[in-house]
């Protein structure tokens, strides 16, 4: 009897021990997750930001409407992304990378220690699909997403500026410690947060409006049943 107090003990003592990594296992989940789907997309956001700049290494392909008339193509992605590896290698899509990775692990453990103090600051209104439960969230949501994007923009000036290179064929920016540093030295701190004001004020405005427009479709024209799954597209897309 004694031997199986013991075991039973020790059982209780191991599963307490797992409940207790259990949180830790999750957030670095969590983190590997977020590096993975970041790494995977930056070609995407890469090319994107190539575009946005007017670059156009390529001539436009001749094509036709769906009417049969004659019309000059930019490139698309794929022409763009091969154009990239001919210039600089399948290494040259991960430019600007680390900043990117460093970026996210900082803004989901930003996110979610300040949601945790939001979490128990705040109290559970009676109406669960009220306007002021929605304007009240909304809030939290704005907070939280504003100390997260003031936490990692520096790291984002840092891939922009690396990505950006592409165009004049710099090397100025390379690597994390070599962007603070040049950084640091040419611009000082408020270097770090060029363009930060425009980023965080288009995403507040996205927040507010998609979270209205979620609340008065789920509250006229969609039942109950899906309007906490509809709640969360917000969250999710402000993420990527």
């Amino acid at each position: 009897m004694m031997e199986s107090s013991d075991n039973l003990s020790a059982q209780a003592g191991g599963v307490e021990r797992d409940a207790a990594t259990t949180p830790v296992d999750v957030d670095t989940a969590v983190l590997l997750l977020g590096a993975g789907v970041t790494a995977i997309t930056h070609p995407l956001l890469y090319v994107k930001l190539l575009i946005q700049v007017g670059h156009e290494p390529l001539p436009p392909a001749v094509g036709t409407t769906m009417f049969g008339r004659k019309v000059l193509y930019l490139p698309g992605f794929f022409s763009y992304a091969q154009h990239i590896v001919t210039v600089d290698g399948k290494r040259g899509l991960f430019r600007g990378l680390s900043p990117r990775i460093v970026s996210s692990a900082i803004s989901t453990v930003v996110r979610s220690k300040v949601k945790q103090q939001v979490e128990l600051l705040s109290k559970t209104d009676e109406l669960q699909f009220s306007l002021r439960k929605v304007v009240k969230e909304t809030s939290h949501e704005m907070i939280i997403q504003c100390l997260s994007r003031v936490a990692t923009h520096p790291f984002h000036v840092m891939s922009v500026r690396c990505m950006a290179q592409f165009v004049g064929r710099e090397v100025k920016y390379s690597g994390i410690f070599r962007c603070v540093v040049r950084i640091f030295k040419e611009e000082g701190v408020t270097g770090f947060y060029v363009g930060l004001i425009p980023h965080v004020l288009g995403e507040v405005l996205f927040l507010w409006c998609c979270n209205l427009l979620a609340h008065f479709i789920n509250t006229y024209a969609v039942d109950e049943s899906v309007c906490a799954s509809s709640s969360q597209i917000v969250t999710l897309s402000l993420l990527v």
